[in-house]
């Protein structure tokens, strides 16, 4: 499990920078003002919609993808996926050519609400994948491509960032030392698969290239809106750009941005795919940064029951199966004998608020084992 410790003496700072880092995959900034001197005003973002909206279906109306190569072989790439767009002659678009299939009936179209503001995006899965899915607060290697739809109506493909060889992301921020994702991939990712396994590449003399093959890994297009993307940001070289990724979904790790015990994903309360608005104490750090979540002075991790399993392989042992409130924090492995440390949610007044988020519990269950 990949964890982030929280120095307590610099929480403030890190909840300074918590916003701006929400919404980059890279570091990136925004001026209020051009070099003229002339203030930015932003765009409504309704309004921004809106505009979005149509342009990306015109783009879906327009253009097509080779959809019968993915009907045979296996372990396909992003590489693999080629997007024409249709020829327009006399007023008249050509028909779609034997072997594709135009976007806009391809797609799955998908809504959400995000900064007060109702958003449509499409999704093109070519491959689910044969592995389990990430959620939205967690650690990616992926492969990707994207472009700007913006510049590609009535031009070439515009490629403003790619990762041929696998590349390693946070889809969420902590506000410091990871930056995390746009909106719109802590949506996509999490409904696909990674790849259920890998091995390594052999070359045709039988050696070992140094490269892994992912083994049936999810693989599709998404077609963003700005408002979901970097909206009034430049990152891709001009504000209000509606965004194409396409992508494979390889390998992820859960993880626990602030290492008390509690996925992060877990500490999204109310269930919104969004951790920015969970405070049970209402202090200066969200629960996802916040060692001690109830503010009863005992550290979150200490109100949680830790488990210790070994299973050793040679006898054919199986790893154990945990309760829903159970997770895993650690495992390692020495001449097949596993090691797996858990901890496990308690609620010692069986009133169904969590021990971690209940002021009045201040039992440490750990106090002999540290």
């Amino acid at each position: 499990m990949r964890a982030i410790q929280i120095d307590m003496k610099i929480k403030i700072l890190k909840l300074s920078l918590f916003l701006l880092a929400l919404t980059t995959v890279f570091i990136s900034c925004k001026d209020d003002e051009s070099v003229s001197g002339s203030t930015f005003v932003e765009a409504d973002r309704t309004e921004q919609q809106e505009l979005d909206n149509t342009e990306i279906l015109a783009y879906l109306d327009s253009h097509y993808y080779n959809s019968s190569f993915f009907e045979t072989g296996s372990n396909h790439k992003y590489t693999d996926i080629i997007i024409e767009e249709l020829v327009e002659e006399n007023g008249v678009l050509e028909e779609v050519p034997d072997g594709h299939t135009l976007l806009m009936t391809a797609v799955e179209t998908r809504t959400t609400t995000y900064l007060e503001t109702d958003y449509e995006y499409y999704v093109l899965n070519i491959n689910q994948g044969g592995g389990d899915s990430p959620k939205f607060t967690d650690f990616l290697r992926v492969k990707y491509e994207g472009s700007s739809i913006n510049d590609e109506i009535g031009g070439e493909e515009d490629v403003f960032d790619s990762a041929i060889t696998p590349a390693d992301l946070n889809l969420q921020s902590n506000g410091s030392t990871v930056f995390g994702t746009i909106k719109a991939w802590q949506l996509v990712l999490p409904t696909f698969n990674a790849s259920n396994s890998f091995d390594n590449e052999i070359d045709d003399n039988g050696n070992v290239t140094g490269n892994i093959i992912f083994n049936n890994s999810g693989l599709g297009i998404m077609f963003v809106p700005s408002g979901l993307a970097y909206f009034s940001g430049t990152t891709t070289g001009s504000s209000y750009d509606n965004l194409i990724f396409k992508f494979e979904l390889l390998q992820f790790e859960t993880v626990d941005h602030d290492n008390d015990g509690i996925p992060s994903y877990i500490e999204d309360l109310n269930d919104n795919l969004d951790v920015t608005d969970d405070n049970t104490d209402e202090d200066s750090f969200l629960n996802f940064i916040d060692t001690d979540d109830d503010g009863d002075d005992v550290l979150t991790i200490d109100e949680l029951i830790i488990e210790e399993y070994i299973v050793d392989t040679n006898m054919g042992e199986p790893e154990p199966i945990l309760a829903a409130n159970e997770f895993e924090r650690s495992r390692s492995e020495n001449d097949g004998i596993i090691t797996i440390k858990t901890v496990t949610i308690a609620d010692a007044n069986s009133d169904g608020t969590p021990d971690y988020l209940d002021e009045n519990i201040t039992t440490n269950y750990n106090e002999t084992s540290n």
